[in-house]
């Protein structure tokens, strides 16, 4: 379990460093590994129904939007949604389109379920290009991790 720890020991040296309210950030790739190597680890995609639809699905993650579409309002069943689907002792980790409605949702998670939380940075599409496009620079699909369509 030596490569699963020095994962997580990392995502927190991160967190702090970023001062998150919540356990730590992981790289789409370290989320990956951590997703394999810990057991009942839970990777919960918050993006929209649309984005899960014309994007792309990461095969396994559990699927609760933070935002409803196309209304663009918050998910006011969120917390409950997540509770009945994750166990409260699950490792959770976030994942978006870029990594800030995660960031929202660990955050909430953690305060309010006392969960070990991590946000997937960069998310499922990364960061835009010079052109004003996702789906170039960073994020879990760039990365070749595991997706569908």
């Amino acid at each position: 379990m030596g490569r699963l720890t020095d994962l997580l020991q990392l995502a927190r040296e991160r967190g702090r460093e970023l001062g998150l309210p919540y356990a730590g950030a992981l790289t789409p790739r370290e989320a990956h590994e951590v997703w394999q190597l810990a057991p009942g680890a839970k990777l919960v995609d918050v993006r929209t129904r649309a984005e899960w639809d014309w994007v792309g699905r990461i095969p396994g993650a559990i699927e609760i939007e933070w935002m409803s579409y196309p209304e663009n309002k918050p998910n006011s069943h969120f917390l409950a949604q997540l509770k009945q689907q994750v166990d409260r002792e699950a490792l959770l980790m976030f994942i978006c389109r870029s990594g800030a409605r995660s960031h929202n949702a660990a955050a909430l998670a953690g305060q309010e379920m006392q969960a070990d939380c991590y946000n997937v940075l960069e998310g499922f599409e990364g960061d835009k290009d010079a052109n004003g496009q996702r789906g170039t620079i960073g994020g879990w699909r760039q990365a070749g991790l595991p997706w569908r369509s």
